[in-house]
């Protein structure tokens, strides 16, 4: 029998969270930047996967945000788009 794995639990994946649409027209007004700027994760992710469990359908052009913990800076914040394959 195969068992199931979250990966979101793996100590080597960090924080991801979906942004509301209002956090989305923030941070790209902050950034000043397009969302086709950012880099991609694809919607058949892991994590994405993990993410539409507790989110609900994600579809491509969302951004989630991803809290990474860093030895040197505290935590280092990234962001993604979500795209098709």
């Amino acid at each position: 029998m195969m068992r199931k794995i979250n990966v979101m639990e793996h100590e080597m994946v960090p924080e991801h969270y979906l942004l509301s649409e209002e956090e989305e027209v923030r941070l790209l007004e902050t950034l000043n930047i397009e969302k086709d700027s950012l880099p991609k994760i694809r919607r058949s992710d892991p994590v994405v996967k993990i993410l539409e469990k507790i989110y609900g359908p994600i579809k491509p052009g969302k951004i989630i945000k991803i809290i990474r913990n860093s030895k040197t800076s505290g935590k280092f914040v990234t962001y993604r788009v979500v795209k098709e394959e």
